[in-house]
């Protein structure tokens, strides 16, 4: 196995983790305990999967250079949705809520765009509408969740 492959197979394996941990963080109570560690690992992990994802982007830039930027944009926002939710200033919630579920739907364009023409019903799509699923999905529930939880600023 290349480093390439090995960088894959850790990239895939971190993947699935942030979309278990990032399930995990939205379905338990928002409070200290179960919600701060799963966001811990899904922040954990997204490192890794920035890691990779620019590390492969830079081994075989002809054909995927853009993952380097979409590395970097989704890890910005998964940092913005952290780092608000550690220093708690003000909208703290409303960054906090922004960022983390802006990455993951970031992170689930991603796996789109790679997987969509390996998935039934997807891989008769056009290839661009792939790129907008997830934002056309998850901006309604960020400004739901926002709105649900941002009287607690």
């Amino acid at each position: 196995m290349d480093l390439f492959q090995v960088l894959l197979v850790i990239h895939i394996a971190a993947g699935f983790v942030c979309l278990a941990a990032g399930i995990g963080a939205a379905l338990v109570r928002k409070r200290k305990g179960l919600h701060t560690g799963f966001g811990e690992i899904y922040h954990a992990v997204y490192v890794v999967i920035f890691v990779t994802s620019i590390w492969m982007a830079i081994l075989h830039w002809e054909s995927s250079a853009y993952l380097f930027f979409i590395g970097i944009f989704s890890y910005g926002l998964a940092l913005f949705g952290y780092v608000a939710g550690k220093r708690r200033r003000t909208n703290w919630i409303g960054r906090h809520i922004g960022g983390m579920l802006g990455s993951y739907i970031a992170i689930m364009t991603a796996i789109l765009v790679v997987n969509g023409h390996r998935i039934p019903l997807l891989n008769d799509l056009p290839a661009l509408l792939l790129w907008f699923i997830p934002t056309i999905i998850g901006t309604p529930i960020i400004v739901w969740i926002g709105r649900k939880h941002g009287s607690r600023n």
